[in-house]
């Protein structure tokens, strides 16, 4: 009798230890970033009612928060400000006196090797909402540049260590690059969000930014969520112009952009865990329907096997602590 032939592949799977020596993808504290609200005031700590667990926090509890981060390992923050008037210009945003630019200083004095992200954009700061200069219902794109340059050189004059510009104007990229180069900060990176989409996952961040547009969307200069190989086109004119690290967001839908960008273009890649991707999880798991730290997990090694370098994600805090329990 002929003897029957197949591979074993259960041979690598039936200890958990050797589950892990074959493991081909792993995720680490230092693969994320951690977004952080910060509110004009005093004392304040708002939870965003639409993301369980995040919270604005305003300058003089920004410490506190920060020492968390650092303590679980965390090596890097994104920061986003919430100012307290703004005008159709967004000038609280390029602001030397603005509330990002106050937090990046306060955070780097207290903790000079946390790496610090500064979000650059004008929508949070825009009566408006939108991420440029309106005029007649209509979002100008060159007028816009200035502003975005603006606000770019003052972050990275308060300390920013990584400029990360997410408006999605046209030449974004190339005219931060020239402000900061001109300015002497030619040491500072850009992390473009290169790859952005027009996308309905945002709603709960714009609870937490107060960005929502106040006419219209932003489909005008954020992507089509049918098209892929503009993702590539967007993606590489980012490099060309000066971007050191590409962005995709949202991740968990955009799985194989994220792939497609890690592929054909050599530089580090980030993906956005983004608002609604979390308040998601964090609905079901509330109601009992899901393991949570299992389904973060898992989507956060997809975003890695997808070809991420990086992470921006609101699970930070929580899965820096999963890794330490499991070491």
């Amino acid at each position: 009798m002929k003897e029957l032939q197949f591979t074993r592949h259960r041979r690598l799977r039936h200890s958990e230890n050797l589950r892990g020596l074959v493991r081909e993808t792993h995720l680490q504290k230092e693969d994320l970033i951690y977004p952080i609200f910060v509110v004009e005031g005093e004392n304040k700590r708002n939870p965003v009612a639409s993301m369980p667990g995040v919270e604005q926090v305003s300058l003089d509890i920004l410490i506190g928060e920060m020492q968390e981060v650092v303590n679980l390992g965390i090596k890097s923050v994104i920061v986003f400000g919430i100012p307290a008037n703004k005008d159709e210009l967004g000038t609280q945003a390029y602001h030397d006196n603005g509330i990002v630019q106050r937090a990046i200083t306060k955070i780097k004095e207290h903790f000079p090797d946390l790496v610090v992200i500064a979000d650059t954009c004008l929508c949070h700061y825009t009566s408006h909402g939108h991420c440029g200069i309106v005029e007649e219902g209509k979002i100008l794109n060159d007028p816009t540049l200035d502003l975005l340059a603006r606000t770019a050189v003052s972050q990275a004059k308060a300390g920013a260590d990584v400029i990360a510009p997410s408006n999605m104007m046209d030449g974004f990229v190339a005219a931060i690059r020239l402000g900061l180069d001109e300015a002497g900060f030619d040491h500072i990176p850009i992390m473009s969000y290169g790859v952005k989409y027009g996308s309905a996952f945002y709603g709960p961040f714009r609870d937490a930014a107060h960005s929502s547009p106040q006419f219209g969307d932003r489909k005008t200069y954020q992507m089509d969520p049918a098209n892929r190989a503009e993702a590539l086109r967007e993606a590489e004119s980012d490099m060309l112009e000066g971007a050191d690290f590409l962005i995709v967001k949202p991740a968990l839908s955009y799985l194989d952009i994220i792939r497609d960008v890690k592929s054909n273009l050599n530089v580090p890649v980030v993906a956005y865990n983004v608002s609604g991707e979390y308040s998601m999880v964090k609905a079901a798991a509330a109601n009992g329907w899901i393991n949570e730290k299992e389904i973060v997990q898992e989507m956060l090694i997809s975003m890695k096997r997808a070809g991420a370098d990086l992470i921006i994600t609101y699970f930070a805090k929580d899965v820096a602590c999963w890794i330490s329990e499991e070491k």
